[in-house]
């Protein structure tokens, strides 16, 4: 008897043990996956740049530049660092903007001039380059379509009146002597402002080196100046070029008083 009630309390034991078992691994909770560690924040440094779009001309105001954050990696040396210059701002208010800024864009020493360093066309004006002005009409400007950046060519008409000696005939001369001018401002205005499309004035200025200055001085006592606007992917040279006879740049036309008669030629 004390052997069979060994054996029944050994089983009883046994069970319990395995239930135990059972009931404490059906009650342990799955293990949660731990989250990757957050990768370390990028270096940032503080950037100056164009809370607004700024023309060409204008004058920068305090509320048009501002500091933004902006990735260490990606700031270029030619970026105004807070770090490196914390009163920039005070620096580039009353600044004249020399090349478009958009709103956003870092803003550099070399897209501004100081205010105090000369006027505004003087600020616009590159090394090297002369701004000289020369009057237009409707009808010798293009119609008055002809705005600031555009680029131009200048044509010179006169009499050719060598030729009328010879022949007794009125005869005028037309001729390219500049070609692919940048015009600075018509009358006083240096870029377009509040949508204005056109700008009809009665004085462009536009921008040459010191030679081709003195030949539209000289050009203008001669005859008429005339201002043909050409299109923009005819204006990728950076710098004028004068008229050197290519192209058609030559042409002349002969009239009789009283009657018409007409001759042209071209080089």
């Amino acid at each position: 008897m004390k052997a069979a009630r060994l054996i029944v309390l050994g089983v009883a034991l046994a069970a319990g043990g395995v239930a135990a078992m059972l009931a404490s691994g059906g009650s342990r909770q799955p293990e949660v996956a731990k989250a990757p560690p957050a990768p370390p924040p990028l270096p940032t440094v503080e950037v100056l740049v164009a809370k607004s779009d700024l023309d060409t001309g204008q004058v920068v105001g305090a509320s048009d530049v501002g500091w933004q954050i902006w990735p260490a990696a990606s700031a270029r040396s030619s970026f105004i660092r807070k770090t490196d210059r914390p009163d920039a701002i005070k620096d580039f208010v009353g600044a004249v903007v020399r090349m478009p800024v958009a709103a956003g864009e870092p803003i550099r020493d070399s897209k501004v001039v100081a205010a105090k360093a000369g006027g505004f066309l003087a600020a616009v004006l590159p090394r090297g380059m002369r701004a000289i002005a020369l009057d237009v009409a409707p009808d010798t400007g293009a119609g008055g379509f002809i705005l600031p950046n555009d680029h131009v060519d200048v044509v010179l008409t006169r009499r050719d009146k060598a030729a009328e000696k010879a022949s007794g005939v009125e005869k005028y001369v037309s001729e390219t002597i500049l070609r692919n001018v940048r015009v600075l401002a018509v009358d006083q205005v240096l870029g377009e402002k509040d949508g204005q499309k056109v700008v009809i004035g009665k004085t462009a200025t536009i921008e040459l080196n010191p030679s081709q200055a003195e030949t539209l001085a000289l050009s203008r006592q001669i005859g008429t100046l005339s201002l043909t606007l050409r299109s923009l992917l005819d204006s990728q040279s950076p710098t004028p070029e004068s008229g050197d006879g290519s192209e058609g740049s030559k042409r002349t036309v002969n009239t009789v008083r009283y009657g018409v008669s007409s001759q042209s030629t071209t080089r």
